[in-house]
């Protein structure tokens, strides 16, 4: 973990380097500042260091992850990764209805709205596929 702190780091420098060149570079005295680079740049850099706190704040509160010892063997990285479900269509017709609700931007609102009460049914029936017992939908 400790490398992809690393990178977040190495990331988060570079974009507030190239910021401070980009800034250097585009300012004029006729035009001013191209912002729209200078502030993305700044969003990329912030982006990186959170990136790299996160992960340093994670490994704090780990014991010790295998990925940090260079004699580590990748069969002692242990654990429950989560729950995928094999067989579920429900992310199909969330992925239908936002297809229908991104076309509905380029054609007209009205198709949007029908992709928004396409999605609503598809994403709560995924957020519920599995509830069992007398709560379930």
């Amino acid at each position: 973990m400790r490398a992809m702190e690393k990178i977040g780091l190495l990331v988060g420098v570079f974009a507030f380097v190239v910021c401070a060149i980009y800034w250097g570079w585009t300012s004029t005295f006729v035009q001013g500042v191209e912002w729209v680079g200078v502030i993305g740049l700044m969003l990329a850099g912030l982006l990186g260091f959170m990136i790299a706190w996160y992960l340093w704040m994670t490994r704090r509160k780990l014991e010790r992850d295998p990925s940090d010892d260079p004699l580590g063997e990748i069969d002692e990285i242990q654990g429950d990764y989560g729950f995928f479900s094999p067989h579920s269509w429900q992310p199909l017709f969330l992925a239908g209805a936002a297809a229908v609700c991104f076309l509905g931007l380029a054609v007209g609102w009205w198709l949007f709205i029908i992709g928004a009460f396409l999605a609503a049914p598809a994403l709560v029936a995924w957020t519920f596929e599995y509830w069992k017992g007398p709560n379930a939908l």
